[in-house]
Parts: structure tokens; sequence; C-alpha cells
């Protein structure tokens, strides 16, 4: 399947195989819409956490449009962490805006608030402004039954993060080749206007080093899926 999706404001051209589609996310919604069915009376919040460049907010925007045709799966709604940044007035005072990205630079104190009150009944959700740099408050109204919340860092095993998990009833991780997605990201950055030598450099200070943190420092989730050097997903 070749689909038009709007990802963060942005018009993506997607691309699923129809047995991936079949046999690797309808199963994995059909699996999230027992979830929710189980406890109608709440929001059903699932974490999906991957290393940059694994296409997480394109998937899951694709799993939005597939319970959209699809009566027996759940209303979803992605909610992205990049919202959950600190401002960049706070990361200069700390000297961390050329790490923005990495798990130092986010607000997880807010995070958990925010989860907290779209657990309880509706609410609203930062969004990260990609033209100031910098979150946008209330940006998103919560609504729907089961909402996909995506991020690097929501299965860090560190003190701060793992208090997030009180706010999980399902957790997601996808697993992919280091190499693979080094490829992916010095690719974004070149086409986003970076030299070669600077898309390589950004890589080796901030990406790089957010893969490797996000593949060997997360918590196991409750189902992993693995992306291929091509692309496709694929359940572990």
């Amino acid at each position: 399947m070749k689909i038009e999706l709007t990802v963060n404001g942005l018009q993506v051209e997607a691309h699923y195989h129809d047995d991936e589609i079949e046999n690797v996310h309808k199963p994995l919604l059909q699996q999230l819409a027992k979830i929710q069915a189980a406890n109608p009376q709440r929001r059903t919040i699932v974490f999906l956490c991957a290393p940059p460049g694994t296409g997480k907010s394109t998937l899951t925007t694709f799993w939005e449009y597939l319970c959209a045709q699809d009566p027996c799966l759940p209303e979803i709604q992605t909610l992205p962490m990049d919202g959950f940044h600190h401002y960049n007035s706070w990361l200069d005072a700390h000297n961390l805006r050329a790490y923005k990205g990495a798990p130092e630079t986010f607000d997880v104190d807010k995070l958990a608030q925010n989860l907290r009150q779209i657990r309880e009944g509706e609410g609203f959700w930062p969004q990260y402004d990609r033209q100031k740099h910098d979150p946008v408050e209330e940006a998103i109204r919560v609504t729907a039954p089961m909402v996909i919340v995506e991020g690097n860092w929501l299965l860090r095993n560190d003190d701060r993060w793992r208090a997030l998990a009180e706010f999980c009833d399902y957790s997601l991780f996808i697993r992919a080749p280091a190499n693979a997605l080094r490829t992916r990201l010095v690719g974004r950055k070149l086409a986003g206007g970076l030299s070669q030598a600077d898309a390589e450099a950004f890589y080796e200070r901030t990406d790089g080093p957010n893969v490797r943190r996000v593949l060997e420092d997360s918590l196991p989730a409750d189902l992993m899926l693995e992306m291929s050097l091509e692309g496709a997903y694929r359940t572990a």
C-alpha cells in the first residue's frame, strides 16, 4: 500500500506491504482493541518507544488510518513526546541546546502531569513547533479512548523515566540495526539542507549517542517490533 499521510504537519508518502499490514499491523491493533475493551471506563495509554530513525510518527499515523477504516479497531490518537522538550531558554541556561533530543533535555515531571490528566479525562497535550524549535502548550486536544504516546525515552531504565510506568497500559518497542538508523538519520539531515559533513557531525554528536542509549538502556516492552534494513516491520 502506498499512502499519503500528514505527519507533524508535513505530507509524507508511506509504503507498507499488504502482508505486513495483515500479519503485523492489524493483529497489533486488534490486540490493543482487546486491552481497551477490558477497561472501557477510562482512557487506555500505550507507550511506543524506539530509537530515532525508526519511523515512529509515520507508523502511528498509519495506525490511526487503519483504525479509522475498520469499525472493529479502536479509535486511537497519536501523542508525540517532542512537546515535552525543555524550552530553549532552559536548554541554553544548562548548556544543553546542542544535545536537544537527549533524555536530559525533556521535562519528565511535566510529561507525568499530562499523562495523569489525560488518564482521568479529556485534556491537552503540547506539540513541538519545528519552525520555532520550542514547544507550543495545549496544541493537541486529547479526545480518543486510546492514545499512543511515542518517543525515544519512554522505557528508559532510570528512576525518573521508570516512574512513568504507572500510566502505561501496554508498551511497544521497535528495534532496528544501528547502521540502518545511521543511514536514515544522516539522510534526513541531508534532505533538510545540511552538508554531508555537517549531517555526519550531527549524527556523531546527537543522533548516534541517542540511538545507542535507546537500544542499550531501555526496559523490556510488552511487544517488540523489528525494523529491517529496508524499513519493513515484523513482530519479534
